[in-house]
């Protein structure tokens, strides 16, 4: 992977939305919503429900167009991009973790880790090499030659984790990554999450409706009927 932007000045934002808009159908998602995080920096986007929050999320990370607004991503408009050029954002700048972990069932968790690195061209030997590193880093290596059905919850979203990270990832999404976790597990999956996108300078936006989640974030977010506003520590959404 190779991103050939000059590095950005610390605070300075990475990702930066303006004025989204998003409906589907009769429903509005979102509305006049705006953002930005900087390189390092773990944003929480909080909500409940139906706020808006996970369609935020997905406009920030090109997975979806808005309607209206525009995403920029190291001052790029993620709008004027071609679907080719935003899919390689995803597959080389951006980094993806979700609630269910998204393993492949019939790879192992080595396979799965190493395979970013695979769609991106990287050798087999190397990218294994790689994913065997990172799920060391984890603690997850004794996973290596299991496949996800017979690894806990918590071994599957830390495989998912060194997966989303193998590339180094400019800006990590990552959307509910502890909701089917019990809290030992939760607090694990999100120190080491923090951990490591503070080594590695990656940006992390955190979509999430759970306060000890949020409490790993730099700042918060909130998302009510498709808006968005700053919160202060404690804040509900």
């Amino acid at each position: 992977m190779s991103r050939t932007a000059p590095s950005e000045s610390p605070g300075r934002a990475l990702l930066t939305a303006q004025d989204l808009a998003k409906s589907y159908g009769p429903t509005t998602a979102l509305h006049s919503a705006s953002f930005d995080v900087a390189p390092g920096e773990i944003v929480a986007i909080m909500g409940s429900s139906g706020s808006g929050k996970t369609t935020l999320l997905h406009c920030l990370g090109g997975i979806i167009r808005p309607d209206s607004g525009t995403v920029r991503y190291r001052g790029r408009d993620l709008g004027a991009m071609s679907e080719s050029e935003r899919s390689a954002l995803r597959r080389g700048d951006f980094g993806f973790l979700f609630q269910t972990g998204g393993l492949v069932p019939e790879l192992s968790c080595l396979e799965n880790t190493a395979l970013p690195l695979r769609l991106n061209g990287v050798s087999r030997k190397k990218a294994h090499r790689r994913a065997a590193d990172w799920l060391a880093r984890l603690g997850v290596d004794h996973t290596a030659t299991q496949r996800p059905g017979e690894v806990s919850g918590g071994e599957g979203q830390r495989v998912s984790l060194a997966r989303a990270l193998i590339i180094e990832p400019a800006v990590l999404f990552a959307d509910e990554p502890t909701g089917a976790l019990d809290s030992l597990n939760e607090e694990k999956v999100m120190r080491l999450l923090a951990d490591a996108a503070r080594g590695s300078g990656t940006a992390v936006v955190l979509v999430t409706h759970e306060a000890r989640v949020a409490a790993y974030a730099d700042r918060e977010v909130g998302v009510r009927d498709g808006r968005t506003r700053d919160l202060v520590p404690g804040a509900a959404g």
